[in-house]
């Protein structure tokens, strides 16, 4: 076993969690590792076994994840935080980290027997998901649900154990209206299709799931209604405040840190780039070049921003909760809309310094189109739809009702 494997079992074993900053400093700990692997880990479409295992020793997976069985319960800003270490090395393996550590935090809202049913096996094991709700189909039946559907986007779902997936309900009267719910597959019960040929994130194995008419007992399922902040089915065994959160308001946050990360790393690099290279028709020094210093600034201050909307949010949030205050629909639409447009901020320094780095940026052999082509990858996740959350904010405001049913 490693140092830092070692290390967590002896913490485990003392029922005392793993602090913020020591789990930070392990994340940037593995950047430096995680970006001299990156050619390979894209290559391999998916997250080479030393990482999976580098991150399971390191105890990051399960930073969000109840003390009660072993976790950190760190928190929720630890998310952005370790994710923006993380994507300073590479973006695919930050997205598989928070996705994955956000799996256990959800978990610990289900009803304690399906805690018990995933935990009660493999305190570590890894929980993926879908939550594209018009994928799959579920209807009622005695003591559970009949479900079936084809979910695209479950990163890093071949290492997993255990499956996450959203689903509409069907209901014989339309009148009961439409109900969102969160259905927690085992892997026996869901095929995988090797679909994921992506141009960015392109190591995240965010491949297809199919499930055909499995059944899916009560326990092992929770109402989005449920997970809108406020006490949860699983608040009886993990009464923190964490547990408590309004999970689909949150919903950018999971993965916000990975464009966070992945924009700090493409400014840092352009910065030492900057202050050595000699342009190739005239000699003259870049940095030295009013335009250089330029980009620098206003990149720079666009990731400075995102960070501080990103780690703002989450500190807020969890104390209002921590008070016994629930976010109103205004405070969640505004969370929503802040999470996008902290990212697409993170995206435009990206591009902002693609474009400043010239034919440079072009080679394969260097970081930079590859942190291009993941911060695009990035801001296309419907979380990070500026459009989207923004009108949905504007129609709040406006005194319209909210158009995102699960918040």
């Amino acid at each position: 076993m490693s140092e830092v494997g070692s290390e967590l079992e002896t913490t485990r074993a003392s029922g005392v969690g793993l602090d913020h900053s020591v789990m930070i400093a392990r994340a940037r700990a593995l950047a430096p590792v995680l970006r001299e692997r990156a050619a390979r880990t894209e290559e391999l479409r998916r997250l080479p076994p030393e990482t999976e295992r580098d991150l399971h020793d390191s105890g990051l997976f399960r930073i969000l994840q109840p003390k009660r069985v072993g976790g950190s319960e760190l928190d929720y800003v630890a998310l952005v935080d370790c994710a923006d270490a993380l994507g300073q090395g590479d973006a695919s393996v930050s997205w598989n980290f928070a996705n994955l550590a956000s799996h256990h935090w959800m978990l610990g809202m289900f009803p304690p027997e399906a805690q018990s049913a995933v935990w009660g096996e493999d305190r570590a094991t890894l929980i993926a998901s879908s939550f594209v709700f018009p994928a799959g189909r579920a209807r009622k039946t005695s003591g559970g649900y009949v479900l079936s559907g084809h979910w695209p986007f479950s990163s890093g779902v071949e290492a997993c154990g255990w499956n996450m997936l959203a689903s509409v309900v069907a209901s014989d009267d339309e009148a009961d209206g439409v109900e969102y719910r969160l259905f927690l597959l085992n892997r026996r019960d869901y095929s995988i299709d090797d679909t994921w040929n992506a141009a960015g994130l392109r190591g995240t194995g965010s491949n297809d799931v199919r499930v055909s008419d499995a059944f899916v007992p009560e326990h092992m399922t929770v109402a989005v209604s449920d997970l809108a902040g406020g006490a949860t089915p699983g608040s009886v065994v993990n009464p923190n405040a964490l547990y408590m959160l309004p999970v689909f308001s949150l919903f950018p946050y999971v993965l916000s840190g990975v464009g966070l990360g992945n924009a700090q790393a493409c400014l840092d690099d352009y910065v030492e780039i900057a202050r050595h290279r000699a342009s190739t028709y005239n000699r003259a020094k870049i940095g030295d070049l009013q335009s250089t210093q330029i980009k620098i600034a206003e990149a720079s201050a666009k990731i400075d921003a995102a960070r501080l909307i990103m780690r703002t949010n989450c500190v807020e949030v969890l104390a209002e909760v921590r008070r016994g205050d629930i976010p109103s629909i205004a405070a969640k639409t505004k969370l929503r809309r802040d999470g996008a447009f902290a990212v697409n901020l993170c995206t435009e320094a990206v591009s902002v310094l693609f474009a400043a780095s010239g034919a440079r940026s072009l080679f394969t052999s260097g970081a930079l189109q590859r942190q291009f082509r993941d911060a695009h990858a990035v801001n296309s996740h419907l979380a990070f739809n500026f459009d989207a959350a923004g009108t949905n904010y504007g129609r709040v405001a406006l005194g319209l009702p909210s158009e995102n049913l699960t918040l």
